[in-house]
C-alpha cells in the first residue's frame, strides 16, 4: 500500500450548495487544529500514517459533491474527482506501471467529454 504523503486538494466547491454539509467538513478539521475556512486553505496534506484521515476527507468532500486532486508526494499516481462523480487517474512516466495496476482493478471507462 503507498504510504507517503498525499495532498487533497479542493478546487470545485460551492456546486451544489445545497447539498453540501460545511458543517461536518469544518468539524473534522478542527479535528487537526485547523480552524481555517475551506477557501483560505483548500488543501489537506496527509502524512503516510494518516490513510483513514486521507480517506475521510475524501468521502467527505465526494458527498458535498466537490472536485479536486489527489497528488501523491512523487508523482507515481495522482486523481482527479469531479463534481461529476467520476475519478480520473494519472501518472508520470515514472508512475506508468502503477497505473496499469489500478486499470486492472478498476477497470477502464471512457470519459464522456474524450474526443469531443
Amino acid at each position: 500500500m503507498f504510504r507517503n504523503p498525499a495532498l487533497v486538494w479542493i478546487t470545485e466547491w460551492g456546486i451544489w450548495g445545497s447539498s453540501e454539509n460545511l458543517h461536518l467538513y469544518y468539524k473534522l478539521r478542527q479535528s487537526y487544529g485547523d480552524l481555517r475556512l475551506l477557501h483560505e486553505a483548500p488543501g489537506h496534506l496527509f502524512l503516510g500514517h494518516e490513510s483513514e484521515d486521507l480517506a475521510s476527507f475524501l468521502q467527505v468532500a465526494m458527498l458535498n459533491g466537490w472536485g479536486g486532486y489527489i497528488l501523491t508526494q512523487f508523482d507515481y499516481v495522482n486523481a482527479f474527482f469531479s463534481h461529476d462523480e467520476y475519478i480520473d487517474f494519472f501518472a508520470a512516466q515514472s508512475g506508468l506501471g502503477l497505473l496499469e495496476d489500478i486499470r486492472n482493478e478498476f477497470g477502464t471507462v471512457e470519459h464522456p467529454l474524450k474526443g469531443v
